[in-house]
């Protein structure tokens, strides 16, 4: 899927200004929105019919960021990461001053380091985390495609991107893998 920059610089500009993105992420489309702004975030909550107090998996775009996110990462955790090659979302110990809107009760965030596609390119032109869930409501199957996705749930996202009839009708692949790892950094696969 491509989309050419200024679609790119809009859909970036809506992220800054805090709005709610429909998105094709590197698994499924998601619903997005700036991770550090909590009305974009609670709005997310709200659009999917969640539990108020619902964290999200965030996207990072480099190691870099990842590590601005935790306060430490196992190396055999980050070289899993460095070589695996199917997209997979982490749990980790979040840092101690990161926003606690996003830290779930044990003091973990879920935090996928993204490879490729456009949504790569969005959240490095945005420079910091984006939410990502997925574009359902709340207990309803995942969208394998744009056409898949609720109108009813469209019709409340702020911004879509504009995208010709064959890109929103491509079929997307299946949630990441979930994992978590203990202090020795054996893996914990939540979701394979």
């Amino acid at each position: 899927m491509y989309l050419p920059e200024p679609e790119i610089d809009r859909l970036v500009n809506a992220l800054s200004r805090g709005k709610t993105v429909l998105l094709p992420s590197d698994t499924i489309w998601g619903i997005s929105c700036d991770a550090f702004n909590v009305a974009s975030v609670k709005e997310v909550i709200r659009l999917k019919k969640s539990a108020p107090d619902k964290k999200f998996i965030l996207l990072v775009s480099s190691l870099e960021m990842l590590k601005s996110c935790i306060d430490d990462i196992h190396p055999r955790v980050q070289t899993l990461l460095n070589y695996y090659e199917k997209p997979t979302s982490c749990i980790y110990q979040a840092a101690e001053d990161f926003p606690k809107h996003l830290v779930a009760a044990e003091g973990t965030v879920g935090i996928r380091w993204v490879r490729e596609g456009i949504i790569l390119d969005i959240i490095e032109k945005f420079g910091r985390p984006i939410v990502s869930t997925s574009a359902n409501f709340t207990g309803e199957p995942f969208p394998g495609s744009f056409d898949d996705i609720s109108q009813g749930l469209k019709d409340e996202i702020d911004v879509i991107p504009t995208l010709n009839f064959e890109d929103q009708s491509k079929k997307m692949g299946t949630p990441s893998v979930i994992i978590s790892y203990d202090d020795d950094g054996e893996l914990i696969f939540i979701r394979s």
